[in-house]
């Protein structure tokens, strides 16, 4: 029998967001094939009748549902899904007892877990399922569609490609077999003083304070996650991050290898200013390179938007989810 961990879940409403009126709220969990509970927050539109179409959402990278997956997931609820936000594997609310660890793996099957939870709910049309994935859970969707025949529609926004920020650094700056070499020895070496230690080091969250030259895409992050505008207690990027380890497996399992076989509905968002606009670029150009499957794919760029503006709309209302809507409803028919 397949048994749910036995975790304690905050019952009051301790999201970055405001609560809507115009939905019902719930937590829910769930397991994936690996035994680990994943807990979610469930938003359901008032008074729905009939079966819905559902969405279930996850992201950033490093970030808890109670941050910008749960907006967007309490957002489309409003517009007529039955929607989820979840916490992956060893983060937040989530189980598994080692914390703060990720895997290409483990987190593409986090993704196929919510929509095993979602096609078995009673209020749920099986045959209408999609999913979103935000900044490095977009990559993750995408590797989720490719491999996942149930899901109808993917929305991938502000993505990372997480294996390859980890194989080749930010912006490819560290693409060579000498820089690789150098990571993992680092990563080997770190693996038993975790051991000799007893415990796992923290890789460190977003930096704080700000260093007066930071990037502006540090900047970028630090004004989402060590802001009231995004920070959560819960959050990884937040506070202490990713174990120094936690992303180890990344630097060798590329994701998106046979992104150009999904055959469903793919729609990637970007900010146009966004640091991490390439990703988008080049995956939605793998994705349709000798692809049979390029007429329900699209790339929507928004102007003047940058990477975190998609997480919560930046105070200029940057998420489409306009269109978001109009791509579920028409691919989920």
């Amino acid at each position: 029998m397949i048994r749910t961990e036995e975790l304690k879940l905050t019952q009051e409403w301790d999201k970055t967001f405001q609560k809507s009126d115009k939905v019902d709220h719930s937590k829910v969990t769930f397991v994936n094939r690996y035994g680990i509970t994943l807990v979610a927050d469930m938003y359901v539109p008032k008074d729905a009748e009939s079966k819905l179409p559902a969405i279930a959402v996850s992201g950033p990278f490093g970030a808890v549902k109670e941050q910008c997956s749960g907006l967007y997931a309490q957002t489309m609820a409003e517009r007529g899904f039955l929607t989820i936000a979840f916490d992956p594997s060893f983060t937040g609310e989530s189980g598994g007892n080692v914390r703060y660890m990720a895997s290409p793996d483990i987190n593409t099957e986090d993704f196929m877990a919510a929509v095993d939870f979602l096609s078995l709910h009673e209020m749920v049309d099986p045959e209408r399922i999609g999913i979103i994935g935000i900044c490095g859970w977009g990559g993750m969707a995408i590797n989720a569609a490719a491999l996942d025949t149930r899901i109808k529609a993917t929305v991938a926004s502000t993505m990372y490609d997480m294996t390859r920020v980890n194989a080749k650094g930010y912006f490819d700056s560290a693409d060579s077999e000498e820089a690789r070499y150098q990571a993992k020895t680092a990563m080997c070496a770190q693996r038993l003083e975790d051991l000799k230690n007893g415990e796992y080091k923290l890789g460190g969250g977003v930096v704080d304070p700000l260093p007066e030259d930071a990037p502006f895409f540090v900047r970028d992050y630090y004004d989402y996650y060590k802001t009231e505008r995004g920070y959560h207690p819960r959050s990884l990027n937040s506070n202490g991050g990713w174990n120094v380890i936690g992303c180890e497996s990344f630097v060798n399992q590329p994701i998106l290898q046979y992104s150009n076989e999904i055959r469903s509905a793919v729609l990637l968002i970007h900010g146009e200013k966004a640091h991490s606009c390439y990703f988008s670029r080049d995956a939605y150009a793998n994705m349709t390179k000798d692809s049979k499957y390029t007429d329900n794919k699209e790339l929507m760029i928004i102007p003047d938007a940058v990477h975190t503006d998609l997480y919560d709309g930046g105070g200029k209302d940057a998420i489409p989810f306009v269109k978001i809507q109009s791509f579920f409803e028409q691919h989920m028919e």
